[in-house]
């Protein structure tokens, strides 16, 4: 029997060539075969831990904080570190989850207990007598007015130094409130010191002197002064119901007093004239005997009311050549003896 060959295997050193080719080609598809089941691995392994690390590991973050998620992290890195199968990168990655659920199973069983103890702690505050219920609720108003006190005060002040020289318009408000409720008082206080009842004696001058008491109030004037002195003496002296008030004088101490002046300026700025008190209106019935013009007196004597008339024709004649018009700002002294 006749055996046909390959024009290929002509020599057996061609065939043997060829099985060695043969065989390698297949050693080389089988090389090739595992290179890409190696490479499925690894991208199943990658897919698998992206996923995972993607619905984990950011639920972990929210719950856990991120420091306990880094470090359960980078544990599992350290135990997958080098080829390991699906299979055991599974089983890692369920351990490492199942520790994170367990630690979140403890912090919530703590919360739990911490919330039973003030569950615990209210009930037993609910348990208190009235009375310590009372002295909770004052303490806690004593604290309220210590806090509201403190709360008033000035942060940044050295309560050391004098601050007076400071503007402060409350206090500058208080002290304006003061000071206009000291000037009603006062102003009261002086109102009523002018509707005191006065007793004067004077004595009408025509050339001899007739003595009378008149009752008046300490904030007459003495116009109104002279016109009640002549309706009380036109009785006795005619001739004073032709004399007008503006033609009348008042001469007290030497003095001719302005019949705008009130009896209550004279005796509150305690005026003098040249031979005695100007706010002094009670006579003694002799006061001769005590002068002496080197000793200031208090006792008075009795004004003089005259015409103006009569002032005119007398003037240069004593007495009425040592009289003259009152100044308030002027300070007399005793220049003679007293009459």
């Amino acid at each position: 029997m006749k055996t046909s060959f390959d024009p290929r295997y002509d020599s057996a050193n061609s065939m043997l060539q060829t099985i060695h080719s043969s065989e390698g080609g297949r050693a080389f598809l089988l090389l090739r075969q595992r290179e890409k089941l190696q490479r499925e691995m690894e991208q199943a392994k990658e897919k698998i831990e992206n996923e995972t690390k993607k619905r984990t590991f950011s639920a972990i973050d929210s719950k856990f904080g991120g420091s306990h998620a880094e470090a359960l992290e980078e544990k599992f890195k350290q135990e997958t570190i080098g080829l390991v199968s699906a299979e055991e990168f599974r089983e890692k990655r369920k351990k490492i989850t199942d520790l994170m659920e367990e630690h979140e199973r403890q912090k919530e069983e703590e919360k739990e207990k911490e919330r039973a103890a003030r569950r615990k702690g209210k009930t037993k505050l609910s348990k208190l007598s009235f009375g310590e219920d009372a002295d909770d609720q004052a303490d806690q108003e004593v604290e309220q007015e210590i806090r509201k006190a403190a709360g008033k005060k000035h942060l940044g002040k050295d309560p050391h130094v004098n601050t007076d020289m400071l503007p402060d318009p409350d206090r500058d408000a208080a002290l304006a409130a003061h000071r206009q409720q000291l000037i009603e008082e006062y102003v009261r206080e002086q109102e009523r010191i002018k509707e005191e009842v006065l007793e004067v004696t004077y004595s009408y001058w025509d050339g001899s002197g007739h003595r009378r008491i008149i009752r008046i109030t300490k904030g007459t004037t003495i116009g109104s002064f002279l016109d009640q002195c002549r309706k009380n003496l036109e009785v006795e002296f005619p001739e004073l119901r032709q004399v007008g008030t503006d033609n009348l004088m008042y001469i007290k101490e030497d003095l001719i007093l302005p019949h705008t002046v009130t009896f209550y300026d004279l005796i509150k700025n305690k005026a003098r004239g040249k031979t005695g008190p100007l706010f002094r209106f009670d006579v003694p019935d002799d006061i001769r005997i005590y002068a002496d013009v080197r000793v200031e007196k208090d006792e008075s004597h009795a004004g003089k009311i005259v015409d103006r008339k009569w002032y005119e024709r007398n003037k240069h004649i004593y007495p009425a050549s040592t009289w003259e018009v009152y100044d308030p700002n002027k300070t007399y002294e005793a220049s003679r003896d007293l009459l």
